[in-house]
């Protein structure tokens, strides 16, 4: 059976890595106070993140309808991954579309992956899925090992620029000001559960580095055979850096790095860095 791989637009995938997946995305909607932007192929990223950059009100996201889900499901036979349903109700829009596209239509099966994860996260369950559908995996193996995958999969970011989290409330402003002035990097990640939450500080590009070379470490986790998936805001120097020193010292079998589209880049923001393994 054919299957086909649908993602929202958290998952930070490029023209021609969404072709290698044969994944079809679901944009999400960023909003800038008023103003709705969707994140889809036509986003002007250059130009979303200077007006990002300056304007001072909050910045949010919405996730897409479950109409959205449903068109990209109808007549097909689909795996899903959507963003943490503790960060976005993409995971329950796709649940909606789920049912609505499957009603009364023989031809649409759809299995629906919360990631409990986003960005790098949600490309690398993507990558696990296309690779198990090449090989001729069933749908239960599928469904079985990701769910096991996404148990034990890892994600952990550090933001350079803490100035959104400061707008969208996230983060209280006198801390944030500190935090800048000290020229502290938060590094942060998944709880397990989707949720974020604060494993540690760093200063400077080489501790950034060594501190998050070291989390594969910490972890425990197997790295021999295994994909790594390192999505960056504008930061390709940083994240060749990163990928060098974990090869150095880990046997992935691949290290992806990708860009960040325009929902990733909101809570990214300007030279953050979002891995997962």
């Amino acid at each position: 059976m054919n299957y086909k791989i649908v993602v929202d637009s958290c998952c930070d995938l490029t023209f021609e890595y969404k072709n290698r997946l044969k994944a079809e995305t679901v944009p999400l909607t960023i909003t800038l106070g008023e103003e709705s932007i969707v994140d889809d192929e036509t986003l002007n990223m250059p130009n979303f993140m200077e007006r990002m950059k300056n304007f001072a009100g909050k910045i949010g996201s919405a996730a897409p309808s479950p109409d959205r889900f449903q068109q990209a499901f109808q007549g097909a036979q689909s795996f899903a991954v959507t963003l943490s349903s503790n960060l976005s109700s993409s995971y329950s829009s796709a649940m909606l579309g789920k049912m609505m596209a499957e009603e009364g239509a023989a031809d649409t099966v759809v299995h629906v992956f919360d990631s409990k994860s986003a960005s790098a996260g949600q490309v690398l369950l993507a990558v696990k899925i296309r690779r198990m559908l090449d090989e001729k995996a069933n749908k239960s193996e599928i469904i079985s090992s990701i769910d096991k995958f996404i148990k034990e999969m890892k994600t952990y970011f550090v933001l350079d620029n803490l100035d959104n989290l400061v707008k969208n409330g996230r983060l209280h402003k006198v801390a944030g000001k500190i935090i800048s002035v000290l020229h502290i990097k938060p590094i942060m990640g998944s709880d397990g559960d989707g949720n974020i939450t604060l494993f540690g500080n760093a200063r400077g590009e080489k501790q950034i580095i060594n501190k998050l070379t070291d989390t594969i470490e910490q972890s425990g986790r197997n790295t021999e055979g295994e994909s790594m998936v390192i999505t960056h805001c504008n930061n390709p120097g940083l994240a060749e850096k990163l990928m060098q020193a974990i090869q150095s010292r880990y046997k992935f079998k691949e290290i992806i790095i990708l860009p960040t589209n325009g929902i990733s880049s909101v809570y990214a923001n300007d030279k953050g860095i979002v891995m997962a393994f």
